[in-house]
């Protein structure tokens, strides 16, 4: 069932809102013309009502039981902040040019995470369309758009939104998000959205005051969960359904990835997520290009993923956190928090062969068995990558993997996610080693709330041992810190990190034993007393051999050859890539022992 007001067109809307626990509800009509008008309540707590004379524009809110006045929970636009009244929008009314786009599919996702505030100066969907151009020459074939639904103030991360159908106004409301996509389309860019349906944020959520949007039967790290499956859920499922059919529908997004669902709790039979697949899939059918779910998850359970008829819940893919967690260990030798499950060469090697690390092991961190078997699904249903927004935005200091490690470091580190089978996520400024932190921001209104932020993140850098205060994350200037220098990718060795970059994804399209990434016909190995790791994999008549050393020494490794003429593709001590220089041979015919640079990955392939 379609909530929220639906323009009809003609100037006239229908309003519907889910508010089971209300005696009375009335459209507050506040612009251009103010009036009140009565809704009628159906069966199942949905009121509604059609209206003439309501042109697009025109602002509202619901008066519930004639004593309190609220936006509405659906609201498309939030045009004066997240208290503000709600406003009507024509979605017919955008030109899309688009009718020609098919979608990009999964396993050719190559996914660039960006932050619309922070990306640039301007801090807009407008003013991201002028850059297109150049991540489309990198090989970004996907951008990733932290949320921009609603949230307090002007500055947030987007995890605060409170009106999960409302596009940020500061960003450049409705018509700014559907000018991106159409842009993205017209280039040949896919667009993915990270949505939340674990909470809503804490300034503006007005939610309980409709109906019973929340259960005490679980505890999240934001409080009571979101209900999926208490009395009165119905209603809740169908606004967050709907939602997610709403993006696709009516902004032409092409994926959605969702915000840590090991924080929504659903015991019943059909589990929320199972809900969202089966309508998306439906949906996929009817428009005739297929839409996509991503799911964010640390609970290393293969069922999200897994198809129906194997007891899934047939999300299309999902993020392999211990892919990160095994790699960054070795590249920084951090072992503190959840990062001490983690730090050998053998958890890599694992991590590139069945996805997850931990797969029913026992995990120190957590004192408990953890994980399932995903080494039968298919390499496309996994997101990896060597930072993103948490791992960088959640240190005390905000710093990027570019302060933390060297510039030989930080090429294995690519070359070890795109080189991978796996969907690569690159974390915008990444690929030319950006250097501003990306620090957690808010423009919370209320004082209490701004105190219990800040008390709240310095509390959690303790179990990370962190020392000092971290940045107000109410300050304009921690804020303003955490903007892109998009100058840096055409100086020094940022240029030469992005030309790094440009390559690996070239040759992710061009050598097919990295393009197909099947499991079955590789093998991954590791050496931990030299921190190697290796993989070999083929196809048909493509075959690679990467070595990834991750020794701050040169180690030697001895190349086993059955008689094919093995060519080099890739060394990243080249000096073209302002490493050492690379002594390694240009062809290989026989067996023999090859010496690595120290922090350098090598690519062969016949």
């Amino acid at each position: 069932m379609k909530i929220g007001a639906n323009y009809l067109g003609g100037d006239r809307c229908e309003f519907v809102v889910w508010s089971p626990i209300r005696e009375t509800v009335n459209l507050q009509i506040e612009t251009p013309s103010p009036r009140l008008v009565p809704m009628t309540k159906d069966s199942e707590g949905y009121w509604r009502v059609t209206v003439s004379d309501v042109s697009p524009g025109t602002r509202y809110r619901y008066q519930l039981d004639r004593d309190t006045i609220r936006p509405d929970p659906a609201s498309q636009y939030q045009p004066e902040d997240v208290h503000g009244p709600s406003q009507v929008v024509n979605h017919d009314a955008f030109n899309w040019q688009d009718g020609n786009w098919s979608g990009v599919p999964l396993a050719d996702l190559i996914i660039y995470e960006l932050h619309v505030g922070t990306f640039t100066p301007e801090g807009t969907f407008e003013a991201i369309i002028p850059r297109l151009g150049e991540l489309l020459d990198l090989g970004i074939t996907a951008i990733e758009l932290m949320p921009v639904s609603q949230f307090p103030g002007s500055r947030n991360w987007g995890y605060d939104g409170v009106y999960p159908y409302a596009v940020q106004a500061s960003y450049g409301g409705p018509e700014g998000l559907k000018a991106l996509v159409n842009a993205c389309h017209q280039q040949g860019m896919a667009v993915v959205l990270d949505v939340v349906y674990n909470h809503f944020g804490p300034e503006g959520n007005y939610t309980r005051d409709f109906g019973p949007y929340f259960t005490s039967k679980y505890q999240t790290p934001w409080g009571s969960a979101i209900n999926y499956d208490d009395a009165g859920s119905p209603g809740v499922r169908n606004f967050v359904v709907e939602n997610v059919l709403y993006w696709f529908r009516d902004y032409h997004i092409d994926a959605l990835r969702l915000d840590a669902i090991h924080a929504i709790y659903d015991l019943g039979a059909k589990h929320i997520l199972e809900e969202m697949a089966d309508e998306v899939a439906a949906l996929s059918e009817a428009q005739g290009r297929q839409f996509y779910l991503i799911a964010e998850s640390d609970l290393n359970d293969v069922r999200i993923i897994n198809p129906k008829n194997l007891g899934g819940y047939g999300i299309d893919a999902q993020w392999s956190d211990d892919f990160h967690h095994a790699l960054r260990t070795l590249i920084t030798g951090d072992l503190t928090g959840y990062y001490k499950d983690f730090g050998k060469g053998a958890d890599l090697a694992k991590a590139l062969s069945e996805s997850f690390v931990y797969s029913w092991d026992y995990s120190p961190n957590r004192d408990r068995y953890h994980g399932s078997y995903a080494g039968d699904r298919p390499p496309s249903q996994f997101v990896v990558c060597c930072q993103n927004h948490d791992q960088i935005g959640n240190r005390m200091l905000g710093e990027r993997l570019s302060q933390l490690a060297s510039l030989s470091a930080l090429k294995l580190a690519a070359a070890t996610v795109l080189l991978s089978p796996y969907i690569p996520m690159l974390f915008m400024g990444e690929e030319y080693g950006e250097t501003a932190p990306f620090l957690y921001f808010i423009s919370h209104s209320d004082p209490d709330l701004i105190e219990a932020v800040r008390q709240g993140r310095k509390s959690e850098f303790e179990e990370f041992h962190a020392v000092g205060e971290p940045p107000d994350a109410q300050s304009i200037e921690t804020f303003k810190q955490s903007i892109l220098d998009w100058e840096k990718r055409s100086q020094g060795h940022h240029q030469t990190l992005l030309g790094f970059y440009k390559q690996l994804i070239s040759l992710r399209h061009e050598i097919p034993a990295i393009k197909k990434g099947d499991r079955q016909n590789q093998k991954i190995t590791s050496d931990e007393s030299q921190k190697l790791v290796s993989y070999h994999r083929w196809t048909d008549n493509s075959q690679i051999l990467c070595i990834l050393n991750f020794n701050k020494q040169p180690v030697t490794y001895h190349f086993q050859n059955s008689g094919q003429t093995w060519r080099k593709k890739l060394d990243s001590s080249d000096s073209i890539w302002m490493g050492p220089g690379s002594h390694l041979p240009d062809t290989i015919n026989n067996s023999q022992e090859i010496t690595l640079n120290p922090e350098s990955c090598i690519l062969y392939n016949c």
